[in-house]
């Protein structure tokens, strides 16, 4: 399939460019950082996390409330207290670049690979724009110890090339990614949920779909168990995560309730024309955005199911009675702590203090306004036809900046799903815009 992704396949020139140009010391330049910062006790640094937009928020909250683990003994249990208590957190939307997903789908993998290891290049280092009218950079901004990428999109196409860019580096800092984790929320599921009799249907961005990131995980975790491979189908969602992302222009043509309605009933309508038959019994939601959106999402198949048309049920065959929904997020937490125990990279104990409020740090792209080869949309973001026909490799060009996140940032249908589907995250975002 076009857009596919190996995890053996060759770096491009601008990638190995890119991994030669970043650990510089002192790190002054746009995606640079100083390894000697990340040769020491990491312990006390914070974990990073990224994503292409706000999606990655939903992960970051499942981090912040996780509670699986007794965080003396390290086992399996919850003990009443947060498992990432003590730590503190970096996480960087790259708003500006955003959504990843329509890379691939315009041929520019290469560049798409490119902005997600200056992600992960962000996160290692301390450079940062106080705001976008700034004329210098800063660097008080801490690298962190771990990588938790946030975006389905992302680790697709980028996790890969982070993990060798990292051990390229010879850095004591690990990467994980939500697809990964995802499939492994797949195998915890029984026999009867998943089988030869019933389907998974991945529900993503084009791009996502695009990279068969999904089928091979669950095939692979799924054959390590020893267990039966279900039907897997995958449907890409175009314009979702940017209407959960409060684009004026996608949310113009439709409301999201819309888009979730559209797009499911095109993939069971596919589903139903490959005459495979296997009702849908398990859904991932496998871009980060759609835990936003999951009530939509699961109300959605539920009324497919009952529709009658004609005197006829359409879809009810396709949809099983009982759907079991697989949140990446939360089997990315629960990933996130394993390495972190199993590195020895946890936070001290003597400065964990009991209900306290995590310390994080929120970061935004912005086009660069000093930059003149930019060129803005109407809503003063880059032009979307702009965005996708950069080139990979222009290191000198820094066409976007990374700047601490306001809330003015967001837009008001966003910032209303955060305040009311992420509490540990709009508490910490309110904290910083307090400040």
């Amino acid at each position: 399939m076009a857009g596919r992704i190996d995890a053996q396949q060759s770096s491009p020139a601008g990638l190995d460019h890119l991994i030669a140009h970043a650990p510089k010391s002192p790190s002054l330049a746009a995606w640079t950082f100083d390894p000697s910062d990340l040769r020491q006790d990491l312990r006390q640094l914070p974990i990073g996390v990224f994503d292409s937009g706000i999606g990655g928020l939903t992960v970051l909250e499942a981090i912040l409330g996780l509670d699986a683990y007794n965080n003396d003994t390290l086992q399996p249990g919850a003990d009443g207290r947060k498992d990432f208590e003590g730590e503190s957190f970096v996480y960087l939307g790259d708003q500006a670049n955003m959504p990843y997903g329509n890379y691939p789908a315009a041929g520019q993998i290469d560049y798409l690979r490119e902005l997600i290891l200056k992600d992960a290049i962000f996160l290692l280092g301390r450079r940062y724009w106080p705001d976008t009218n700034s004329t210098e950079p800063v660097f008080t901004k801490q690298p962190v110890k771990a990588i938790a990428i946030g975006c389905n999109t992302a680790t697709a196409y980028g996790l890969t090339d982070i993990n060798s860019a990292l051990k390229t580096w010879n850095l004591p800092v690990f990467a994980i990614g939500v697809v990964q984790a995802g499939a492994r929320g797949v195998v915890q599921l029984p026999d009867a949920v998943i089988g030869h009799e019933s389907s998974i249907a991945v529900l993503a961005t084009v791009g996502t779909c695009r990279s068969e990131a999904y089928p091979r995980a669950i095939q692979q975790a799924l054959g390590q168990a020893g267990r039966r491979q279900p039907a897997i189908l995958q449907k890409g969602f175009v314009d979702l995560a940017a209407a959960i992302e409060g684009d004026p222009q996608v949310l113009a043509r439709n409301s999201v309730q819309q888009i979730v309605h559209r797009d499911i009933r095109e993939m069971l309508e596919s589903h139903k024309q490959s005459g495979s038959g296997q009702p849908i019994s398990t859904v991932i939601l496998g871009c980060t955005h759609f835990p936003l959106v999951k009530e939509q999402i699961i109300n959605t198949l539920r009324d497919l199911r009952e529709l009658k048309e004609e005197g006829q049920y359409p879809y009810q065959s396709l949809i099983a009675e009982s759907i079991h929904v697989v949140d990446p997020a939360e089997w990315t937490a629960r990933e996130l702590f394993r390495s972190l125990a199993l590195a020895r990279l946890r936070a001290a104990s003597t400065d964990q203090q009991s209900g306290s409020e995590p310390s994080i740090d929120f970061f935004i792209s912005a086009p660069n306004p000093r930059c003149p080869s930019v060129q803005l949309g109407p809503d003063a973001g880059l032009d979307p036809s702009y965005k996708i026909a950069r080139q990979p490799g222009q290191l000198t060009v820094e066409d976007t900046i990374v700047v601490p996140l306001q809330l003015d940032q967001i837009p008001a249908g966003s910032l209303n799903l955060i305040r009311h589907q992420l509490p540990h995250v709009w508490s910490g975002m309110k904290r910083q815009n307090d400040q």
